[in-house]
Formats: C-alpha cells, sequence, structure tokens
C-alpha cells in the first residue's frame, strides 16, 4: 500500500495540532460524530472559530491546557494516497514521545513560528531527526497570517534553518510557508503569498517519493519457533518472523547468528502460500534444509552479507527517564525480540543541542542524548544506521520497573 508515515515537531505553541486539524477538516477527514463533539467544545480561536487542536489533543490535560502531552497518531486518506500522522509534543519534558513518533516515520515536518525564528527545540527535534536517520525534513514556516504574509520573514528563517542543517549535516530540506489558523497553503494554495511557487502541503505529501537506501543483504529475526507437534504435522518446523529488506529467497545460503551454522533455505510460506521470495516487511514463516538449533531472538540472515556479532560497542542514547543514567546498574537491551542484560559502563559524550557539540564529564539525563559505552552479556547483532537503519535500533529498559529509559541507535 502507498502509505506516507509522517510526524509534525516543533516548540509549544508553534501549531503542530492545529495543522493537523486543518489538515483533516479541509479534506473532509472527519467523521460527522467527531465534527459535532468539536462544535460543541468550549475552546474556540480568538476570531470565534473552532479551534482544530482540539482533534488531536485526546488527553483530558491536553484539552484543559491546550497543549501536547503524548503522542497523537491521526490516519487518513486521498486518492493518492493513505497517510499515518504523529502529532509529537512540543515541551522538553517530553521529548522521549517525539522519539518514540520520529522512530517509526518517513518524514518529519518541523514547525517554526514566524515570529520567533529557530529556536532550541528547533534544533533539539532537527538534531534528533538526524539521529533517527529520517529520510526527509520538511520545514513548514507556520503563522505567516501574523507577519503579514511578508517572503523577507520567511527568507530569513529559511537562510537561518539551512545553517542549522548544514551543520547537521541534513541534507534533504523543503520548506513552506503557512497559515494553519487560517488555511494558507494548507491544502489550497494561498492567494495571500503569491511570491510562494511551490505546492501546498497536501500536495506535497501526496507527491513526496523516496529513494529507499540499498540495504546489505536482508535480515530476518525470530520471533517464534513454529513447533506444532501434532499426528498431522509431526515434522513441521519453521521460523516465524518479519522480514527486513530484499533478496531473501528460496535455495539462498544464510547464516544463522549468534552461532554461526550456515545453510539454505528450504521454503517459505505465508498464510498457507508457497513462495519463492518474500518482500521487505512481509511477516512469514521461513523453513530451513538443516535441522539446526535455532531460539526466539536469533537471526537468520544472506551469508553474503552478515551482520555485526558483538559484546562491546558503542551507540548513540536518546534518555527517557527522570533517574540519570547509572553506569553500575544492569539494564536491558532489547534488539527486535532478542532481550540481553547489559550494563554502560562509559559516558563517552553528552550532545549539545544548541550546538551540536560534544560535552565531556557530564551525566545523562532526561531528554539528554549522548554516546556511550554497552557491553553485553550476549552477542548482539546490529548493523550501523548507514548500513542497514532497520537493524540499527534498540530501547534499553530497567528490569527493575520494566520501563524503557532509552533508545539506542547502535
Amino acid at each position: 500500500m502507498n502509505i506516507l508515515k509522517f510526524l509534525t515537531a516543533g516548540s509549544v505553541d508553534d501549531g503542530k495540532s492545529t495543522l493537523i486539524g486543518r489538515l483533516l477538516y479541509d479534506t473532509n477527514s472527519i467523521l460527522d460524530d467527531q465534527l459535532e463533539a468539536i462544535q460543541k467544545a468550549n475552546r474556540k480561536n480568538d476570531d470565534g472559530t473552532i479551534d482544530l487542536a482540539i482533534l488531536t489533543d485526546g488527553l483530558k490535560a491536553e484539552r484543559e491546557q491546550g497543549i501536547t502531552i503524548d503522542v497523537a497518531y491521526k490516519y487518513f486518506q486521498t486518492d493518492k494516497r493513505n497517510f499515518i500522522i504523529a502529532d509529537a509534543p512540543g515541551h522538553i519534558q517530553y521529548t522521549r514521545n517525539m522519539v518514540t513518533g520520529a522512530s517509526n516515520s518517513d518524514l518529519i515536518i518541523i514547525l517554526i513560528d514566524a515570529r520567533k525564528g529557530v529556536i532550541e527545540q528547533t534544533k533539539r527535534h532537527s538534531f534528533i531527526a538526524k539521529l533517527l536517520g529520517l529520510k526527509k525534513v520538511l520545514v513548514c514556516v507556520n503563522k505567516m497570517d501574523m507577519v503579514d504574509y511578508e517572503l523577507a520573514v520567511f527568507e530569513n528563517i529559511k537562510t537561518d534553518y539551512l545553517a542549522l542543517a548544514n551543520r547537521l549535516g541534513l541534507e534533504d530540506v523543503d520548506f513552506i510557508p503557512v497559515s494553519a489558523l487560517k488555511g494558507d497553503n494548507i491544502v489550497n494554495k494561498s492567494q495571500r503569498m503569491p511570491w510562494y511557487h511551490g505546492a501546498s502541503l497536501l500536495n506535497y505529501l501526496e507527491e513526496i517519493e523516496f529513494v529507499e537506501a540499498k540495504n546489505q543483504g536482508w535480515r530476518f529475526p525470530v520471533q517464534w519457533v513454529v513447533r506444532p507437534q501434532s499426528a498431522d504435522l509431526h515434522d513441521y518446523r519453521g521460523y516465524a518472523g518479519r522480514v527486513l529488506g530484499e533478496g531473501l529467497t528460496v535455495g539462498e545460503e544464510v547464516l544463522v547468528l549468534p552461532n554461526g551454522s550456515r545453510t539454505r533455505i528450504k521454503s517459505i510460506e505465508l498464510n498457507g502460500e508457497q513462495l519463492q521470495e518474500a518482500q521487505n516487511g512481509s511477516s512469514v514463516i521461513v523453513h530451513l534444509q538443516d535441522e539446526i538449533d535455532i531460539s526466539r531472538g536469533d537471526y537468520i540472515i544472506s551469508a553474503n552479507h552478515p551482520a555485526r556479532t558483538e559484546k562491546s560497542f558503542e551507540a548513540n542514547i536518546s534518555w527517557f527517564e527522570n533517574k540519570e543514567l547509572d553506569t553500575s546498574q544492569i539494564y536491558l537491551l532489547q534488539t527486535h525480540s532478542k532481550v540481553s542484560k547489559i550494563k554502560i559502563p562509559e559516558i563517552l559524550f553528552k550532545y549539545d543541542i544548541h550546538n551540536q557539540e560534544q560535552l565531556y564529564n557530564q551525566s545523562i539525563g532526561l531528554n539528554d542524548i549522548g554516546r556511550v559505552v554497552i557491553k553485553s552479556a550476549d552477542e548482539i547483532i546490529f548493523d550501523k544506521q548507514n548500513e542497514f537503519l532497520e537493524n540499527s535500533r534498540a530501547i534499553i529498559i530497567d528490569p527493575r520497573t520494566n520501563i524503557t529509559v532509552a533508545a539506542a541507535i547502535l
């Protein structure tokens, strides 16, 4: 299916929720009961019109305060494409929620208030977008109605952001001037900015295409060993999981990690049907020619393109927990279905969000991003982000509370 997953991010009151509400409202993507509910709501704009931000503010605290706290997901479609929208909170203390939304997105829309320009949260969210390897950045300069739709304001912000993008190494950035409140350049082109000759936001989202990075081979993390042991399926043994990458075909030589055994793909099964090749993202059952001891969390991968297998390595982490990282504490690292005991004995440095400098001899606390050394009790199977994005991420869990305390980019 032609699905675009995108995230809106920005600082507090930049208009993220209003922009999504306007997109849904102007594309007639709101159900009648939802429309009736927001019309009866007390939240109104200064001009008496409906506050469309209420469409994505699902929590009671969000409605009371007029802010976004959790990531809100909305779905809509046009004749050209299906969309999954993640509305990320703007407050610094909810940056961890923004990381969660960004990890599953193809594109990030960074909103900038035309009156304020590039600020700290702009830098923070752009930095996270770079760390997570998002394919595209779209900067929407919002509230153009409050600066009289001036071209000079838009161009100055564009210049400032391009300087930031250059420092971060963000290479694929586009810009659209908008007013989410008034609907300028959201669904339809605005007549109030004749100097802008690009597409409206909706047209941009409908037409944007991505050049997929060519992964080295494919990866198949085993989620479940299928062994019915029934009278009809006495010898049945399959390995269920989700395919990462292209090229998993019947007859191909494969490597089983971490034990290092080699064999070949005997057959591929999907919903009871036999396949010659498994597509990227499909959930299948793989059968091997040889009987090999394989458990949940092991990997079946292309023998021609093996992954990294290490017990000690460096990683970037984004810290989610109020309690600081404890270098003496045992944590759990989860990569796909594999969970391993780890320690983080050394903090190499912490990133300064303002200027992207590396700060040494620092602790890592809530919303900090830093680079650390991870030592694991088991062999961790992973790839570098520039080698195989889908196999370069993990989460870190505190086993005492079962809380996810960090995201890791390996």
